[in-house]
């Protein structure tokens, strides 16, 4: 997994951030590479804050920068970081667009982050910071829902990545190449057993409801389709892919085969367009919807900044030239 050296944590400093410090620090050791602990603030933060004299910070207006520094100790000091090139980085900003130019300034192959998973008016409050992260980030990021199925196991002073079934979501089109190619190189890695699954979706039914003749005929033609590609799919690694394929709703369909299949990791590649109301770059609701429920943690693997309207089947056709 040597391609995952650098890794970004971005953090809190709660708790609950915290629960994917050790994935970024099991990552970083089986790389041999480091880890940029990373913190947004709302204040402007003093480059040399690690090294002020306490008396400095002892104002009641620079107490946060003294909690900040507190905290940002106790995390270099966690034995999961052990042994560990770690680089602490405070910036000032705004969370989703400051990690994305964090990932280009230090070279960043991995962003670890947790998302709270919630719903309705508290995800509202909460502001989807790590699909936004997602959305933004020009590298993979893995996401963590804790309690959910674990894949990293510290005993002492070692941090082990244990992969043992992965599960790799695909629609052959452009943005699940690079997620294709990651999936594959973790599980050779790991000697994880890889899983891929093709989810038809819950449309195709809903247009041969509609229009019976036409409906029908398209949907068994992309049966067909999909049953030829994914047997081809599982043959271009000798038979150690385990095809699936699946018809419904796609989040929900990938969530209950992780579930169904035991698997450590969620392989997904994304694609994100532009906000409805021209603001932040905005994530498909399928795959928001696997991050948010996936029974284990899900690496979102960036292909591109456009995406078509509806989920298909297409082959790659030459761009006419003007």
């Amino acid at each position: 997994m040597s391609s995952f050296r650098n890794i970004l944590f971005p953090t809190d400093f709660t708790p609950h951030a915290r629960s994917a410090l050790k994935y970024a620090a099991a990552f970083a050791r089986e790389a041999r590479g480091r880890v940029v602990l990373f913190s947004v603030q709302t204040g402007q933060v003093p480059a040399n804050l690690m090294t002020l004299p306490e008396r400095v910070l002892g104002e009641q207006e620079t107490k946060w920068l003294l909690e900040l520094r507190n905290g940002v100790q106790d995390l270099l000091n966690d034995p999961l970081l052990e042994g560990l090139e770690v680089d602490p980085v405070i910036v000032e900003g705004e969370p989703a667009h400051e990690i994305a130019k964090a990932v280009r300034d230090y070279g960043i192959d991995l962003v670890t982050v947790v998302t709270h998973g919630r719903h309705g008016l508290a995800r509202a409050l909460w502001g989807s910071t790590a699909e936004e992260i997602i959305a933004e980030a020009p590298c993979p990021v893995l996401t963590i829902r804790p309690p959910q199925h674990d894949f990293v196991e510290h005993r002492g002073a070692q941090t082990e990545i244990r992969l043992n079934r992965i599960l790799l979501a695909t629609n052959f089109r452009p943005s699940s190449i690079v997620a294709t190619s990651t999936a594959r190189e973790l599980a050779a890695a790991t000697g994880a057993e890889l899983h891929a699954v093709y989810v038809i979706g819950d449309y195709f039914e809903q247009i041969s409801v509609m229009f019976p003749e036409g409906g029908r005929s398209a949907l068994s033609r992309m049966r067909g389709e999909v049953s030829n590609r994914m047997q081809a799919f599982a043959g271009e690694d000798e038979g150690r892919v385990i095809s699936h394929i699946a018809e419904g709703r796609p989040y929900a369909e990938v969530v209950r085969l992780a579930a169904e299949t035991d698997a450590d990791l969620i392989v997904i590649g994304t694609s994100v367009h532009a906000s409805l109301f021209g603001g932040a770059p905005a994530l498909g609701s399928e795959i928001e919807r696997v991050v948010r429920n996936a029974p284990c943690p899900v690496m979102c693997v960036p292909s591109g900044r456009v995406v078509t309207p509806l989920p298909a089947l297409a082959r790659s056709q030459p761009v006419p030239q003007t």
